[in-house]
């Protein structure tokens, strides 16, 4: 029979030999457990997943095809990378390598680093002090080869650290498993509280709502949007300037750079078929793309994990970050009722002053942030919404500054002993 020491080293091999030295122990080894289709899928749904979804969602965009004027990459998958296609930023930043080629008259700031996070630009402010709160592309289009005669644009001025804030990319891993959970189930996980701890911590939270039928929003850092077919279009306009049915005006309507008719991507209308738009691909791949696995469940986990799972409910971190929730009926057989492990409550919380950025969306104020599924957490690279941190110690001594409904979960981390600390760790990055 191995011993606890050589099943930890088995699922952490980075970390064996330090079991007490309460650190993280790194991004988890092994297989990614990530980026495959959901099972129980349709012929069709793994049909249009396989042959839309993936080619769309991994393609290089061009100009004539929609890039720019201005953006941050020129592919989804660029940015979703870690560890799957589908997933976040990767170890080594591809804004960074591929700056020369894809964007040669633009500069890379150096808030972008080779092997640091992929990063968008909020800006808090705008020049008239009024609230921005908009993304500002990092490139433009400019000594492309494949840019229009003439175009001659300027990156943006980034040189106020004051008025910058970054986001780096979400993971999509089981995301539509996260559109099929309904508001009632959402908003009845956030009024429980049947053992007391929320009361107990000081836990709130609200759900973020969309303006025009006040449902549940949850996508995005602040969830600010309501579906993956919205996510799609303004990640695709924003992100890589791609006009499309969702936003279909240029976000820089210079006439010397943008030339493409818009929207450059939608549907084609033609006799006797339509073919899908970029969106509906992008959106169809999100909605089939399974929860990750995590490296162990139950008995099968050492005895540092299952222990770390109980003190991650004891110190109050399920009180946000809800194990489990299930899905309700759903067009897809392979979406409907089923149980999404995503360790997280899709409210937004106020994280206080250390995490809070400035920006409101919705009904989500300065410096509250939607809790963050940790689901694939285990091979996660940069962590918190901007990406500060590698070092998963450090972003939960983050949660806890004051005016954060996490304060006083933080505070019940800091007085676990230094195993009952590296036991809750070691759980994390099982999952």
């Amino acid at each position: 029979m191995l011993s606890f020491r050589s099943v930890f080293a088995v699922v952490f091999p980075l970390a064996s030999g330090v079991l007490n030295a309460q650190v993280d122990p790194g991004v988890r080894s092994g297989p990614p457990g990530a980026g495959t289709p959901i099972a129980g899928m349709s012929a069709g749904e793994t049909y249009f997943f396989t042959n839309q979804g993936i080619p769309q969602f991994t393609e290089v965009e061009t100009v004539s095809s929609g890039l720019g004027p201005r953006f941050n990459l020129n592919s989804c998958a660029g940015c979703h990378a870690q560890p799957a296609v589908g997933g976040t930023s990767p170890a080594m930043n591809p804004q960074v390598a591929l700056a020369p080629a894809i964007a040669p008259g633009s500069t890379v700031p150096p808030f972008l680093q080779p092997n640091g996070p992929v990063r968008e630009v909020r800006f808090i402010r705008n020049p008239d002090g009024t609230p921005d709160g908009g993304v500002h592309d990092i490139f433009t289009i400019v000594g492309r080869s494949d840019a229009p005669a003439g175009c001659a644009i300027s990156q943006p001025d980034f040189s106020n650290p004051n008025n910058i804030i970054f986001r780096i990319p979400t993971p999509l891993f089981g995301a539509g498993l996260i559109e099929a959970i309904t508001d009632t189930t959402l908003k009845q996980n956030l009024a429980s509280d049947p053992d007391g701890r929320k009361a107990q911590f000081g836990i709130r939270g609200h759900v973020n709502t969309s303006a025009n039928d006040g449902t549940v929003t949850r996508f995005g850092w602040k969830a600010q949007n309501k579906s993956l077919m919205i996510f799609a279009g303004e990640a695709y306009n924003v992100e890589m300037g791609v006009t499309n049915e969702n936003f279909p005006t240029e976000r820089e309507e210079n006439p010397n750079c943008a030339t493409n008719p818009t929207p450059e991507s939608g549907p084609g209308f033609n006799v006797g078929s339509m073919d899908p738009s970029d969106i509906t691909s992008f959106m169809g791949f999100m909605k089939f793309l399974d929860q990750p696995t995590p490296a162990c469940t139950g008995t099968a986990c050492s005895a540092s994990i299952q222990n770390g799972r109980q003190m991650f409910v004891q110190v109050g971190c399920a009180t946000c970050h809800t194990p489990g929730l299930t899905t309700g009926l759903n067009a897809s057989a392979a979406l409907s009722q089923q149980t999404a492990n995503l360790f997280s409550d899709i409210a937004l919380h106020h994280m206080g002053p250390r995490l809070a950025d400035g920006i409101a969306q919705g009904a989500a104020g300065p410096d509250e942030f939607r809790t963050a599924p940790l689901w694939g957490l285990g091979q996660r690279i940069f962590f918190l919404h901007d990406g500060r941190t590698s070092d998963l110690l450090q972003a939960i001594r983050d949660h806890g500054t004051p005016g954060s409904e996490a304060e006083a979960v933080v505070d019940a981390f800091q007085s676990l002993t230094k195993s009952q600390k590296q036991d809750l760790l070691n759980f994390l990055r099982s999952l």
